[in-house]
């Protein structure tokens, strides 16, 4: 790819974003609305394990986000920081990254806590050639336990759900083989378009014997597509590059990013991470870190989660050392994710604003933003493309006089 000759904002070559899936830090107002009053994955977590080690993400802002034992707030940080409203409808993973990139969603995906239509799962059955079990809304490790048995002996999959917009299949990989199940999932998800347009189809392999079962990392999300231009759309049509790491493959439907590299686990993302941040690559680095959400959060496992987080905190100096004069980096979430909480699922939450580079200002309080939208704005900006449609971006507000 040639690259292209554009006018960035004061030099920016490249932006990195790592999204901590489900890392959130307080219930929004209308949290109330989604069950979810009183959900902060981080501070809650910070509670439950009586103090988090966080110094990294602390010196970047992250205690004046909201209380964290352990980490206390302070005025000095090294870059900007703040906290961001989603303004979209949900507290899904799709619509969280589609409104980071610049797509709000104003109308809630579909849902289904008492399972999908009869009709539907029927229809389901006759295109894979198989029955179903399960069909219920139902934590995933759970329904596996009680299902996975019957499962092995009739090689029938479960098909289950969350409070998220999610068709989930799991499948024990001696049963029904990983391209099988992948096979079967794309088929749900042509199906489930218009009315039941969820927002993922899972695949949910596992392996193991009754009573001892467990999930294994081949996890595939089938998303539905962004329903407009996202910022990768746009940057790549400007001939910019544009790097995902993670499941951000997953999530976008590949779309918009010239370069894939799909990673399950957060050590393997942040080696990438470090490995491109080396290199001479220019452009968008977008990265997902998965384990917050799905190894902890939806497990309700606190101290997992705190252990999660100070990992990546004790990666962040490598991540700020392989970055050039002319990066910048933010930190930010999809949604909430409290493992505190009786619910399994995601939570109704503010997400962090983390920004840092040389050419960021330190102890810039950006405030509460109205909606994620407002970093795609800036990055748009901070690379030199055509303004987004949502979202104000706050360039002009971090970046240093040069």
């Amino acid at each position: 790819m040639v690259k292209p000759e554009v006018e960035t904002v004061r030099g920016t070559d490249r932006v990195t974003m790592i999204v901590l899936d489900g890392v959130g830090v307080g219930a929004l107002p209308d949290a109330a609305d989604y069950g979810d009053e009183g959900s902060n994955s981080v501070g809650n977590t910070s509670t439950a394990v009586g103090g988090l080690d966080l110094p990294n993400m602390g010196r970047l802002g992250l205690g004046n986000l909201t209380e964290i034992e352990g980490v206390p707030p302070r005025l000095d940080t090294l870059g900007a920081y703040g906290r961001l409203a989603e303004a979209s409808a949900g507290k899904d993973t799709t619509f969280g990254h589609w409104e980071l990139m610049g797509v709000i969603s104003p109308r809630p995906l579909p849902t289904y806590p008492n399972g999908f239509p009869r009709e539907l799962i029927e229809e389901y059955e006759r295109r894979i050639g198989r029955k179903t079990l399960g069909n219920k809304a139902i934590s995933g490790t759970v329904v596996i336990e009680e299902l996975g048995e019957e499962h092995m002996s009739t090689g029938s999959p479960i098909v289950y759900t969350s409070a998220d917009s999610v068709f989930q299949v799991a499948a024990h990989e001696e049963v029904i083989p990983l391209d099988e199940l992948y096979r079967i999932c794309r088929i749900a998800r042509e199906m489930l378009t218009g009315a039941h347009g969820v927002g993922r189809v899972i695949a949910r392999p596992f392996v193991g014997q009754p009573g001892s079962f467990t999930r294994t990392g081949n996890r595939r999300d089938f998303s539905l597509p962004p329903p407009e231009l996202t910022l990768l759309d746009r940057l790549v049509r400007a001939g910019r590059e544009v790097i995902g790491v993670g499941k951000i493959d997953d999530i976008f439907t590949a779309r918009g990013l010239t370069v894939c590299h799909h990673t399950v686990d957060n050590v393997v993302a942040c080696e990438q991470i470090i490995r491109l941040l080396r290199s001479d690559k220019s452009g968008f680095i977008l990265a997902n870190l998965i384990e917050f959400d799905m190894l902890y959060g939806h497990r309700n496992n606190p101290e997992g989660y705190a252990q999660a987080l100070e990992r990546f905190d004790a990666r962040l100096p490598e991540i700020e050392d392989a970055m050039k004069p002319k990066d910048v980096l933010f930190i930010v979430a999809d949604h909430g994710n409290d493992p505190t909480t009786p619910s399994t699922d995601h939570s109704r939450e503010y997400v962090p604003l983390l920004v840092y580079g040389e050419q960021v200002n330190e102890g810039v309080n950006l405030g509460t933003r109205d909606t994620f939208a407002d970093v795609g704005a800036t990055i748009a900006e901070l690379l030199g493309i055509e303004s987004l449609p949502s979202g104000t971006p706050f360039a002009e507000e971090i970046l240093r006089e040069m």
